[in-house]
């Protein structure tokens, strides 16, 4: 790496020096706030407010997360939270690889008035009023169809997807022709297992979309039963309002007020390890599929 870097110009390694320090500390006001998050997580909430974060391991506590985890909405909120973006991963890749097939095709009449109408609705929405009328006409208020219907199909994932599909050798269609393959076998049996990179890569993205996503559900979902993880932690973090069962113990306003300033960095810790834990399994997938489809588009 010396001897590499020995070779570049004085501007080319200034460029380099700069790209790195500005790296350096976009990575340091990330990790710190982690950091702070995590432990904040495990403190005796007097000693968080009174003294701010410590190492001193014998002011730290479990309290938060006991409350948490015996928390009966938390648990519903993160199986929905789950179902919800399972299945919605399910139906948006499937859609969105399946229209992107044929706008990746040179063949294909009408390609460029579909591109057009495609790129419109990136750009133009019927807006919250209409929107709403729309689902509740269809019938679809206070159902995990709500949430998963309107934000479907991503534009911008098919075009990356469509972008994936040119950059896949055309003698692997002149092959299946050959062998007698039609558009159906050729695209399921021979075409998708090659896409696995670029699967991937829509699987993540709308996985996180709907995992962070609240406000669908705080529109649309009345049932407290069908609330996400989100609409629940928008409570305790946004409104301030843990569920009565968290802290009805607490006899001083004080003490609850801690408690529940407690109770946020632990469900942020709670709501994100799925995350965490996904992300290793789809990197080598994720860097692949978006660089071919960067340098190809």
């Amino acid at each position: 790496m010396k001897k590499k870097f020995s070779r570049y110009s004085v501007q080319d390694k200034a460029l380099l020096l700069t790209g790195y320090i500005l790296l350096g500390l976009f990575v340091v006001a990330i990790i710190i706030p982690m950091i702070y998050i995590v432990v904040a997580s495990f403190m005796d909430p007097i000693t968080l407010q009174n003294k701010g974060i410590t190492f001193d391991f014998d002011k730290w506590t479990l309290t938060a997360y006991e409350r948490v985890f015996s928390n009966a909405q938390i648990w519903i909120g993160f199986k929905n939270a789950v179902i919800y973006s399972v299945t919605f991963t399910v139906v948006s890749v499937f859609i969105t690889l399946l229209a992107a097939y044929p706008m990746s095709r040179t063949d294909f009449r009408g390609r460029g008035f579909f591109n057009v109408i495609f790129v419109i609705t990136m750009f133009f929405g019927g807006g919250l009023i209409p929107t709403y009328l729309l689902i509740k006409n269809l019938g679809m208020i206070d159902t995990i169809w709500a949430i998963i219907i309107p934000g479907a199909f991503s534009v911008w994932n098919m075009i990356i997807a469509r972008t994936y599909y040119q950059g896949i050798p055309t003698e692997l269609r002149e092959a299946a022709d050959v062998d007698g393959a039609n558009e159906i076998t050729f695209y399921f049996m021979i075409l998708l297992p090659v896409c696995l990179p670029i699967i991937a890569v829509l699987c993540l993205w709308s996985f996180v979309g709907m995992w962070n996503s609240y406000f669908d559900a705080l529109i649309y979902l009345d049932s407290a039963s069908k609330k996400p993880l989100q609409v629940v932690l928008r409570s305790i973090l946004i409104q301030n309002k843990p569920e009565s069962g968290m802290i009805s113990d607490m006899q001083s306003t004080a003490a609850r007020a801690q408690l529940a300033e407690l109770l946020k960095y632990a469900t942020i810790i709670v709501s994100s390890l799925p995350l965490l834990v996904m992300y290793p399994f789809f990197q080598k997938y994720f860097d692949a599929g978006i660089m071919v489809g960067s340098v190809k588009g």
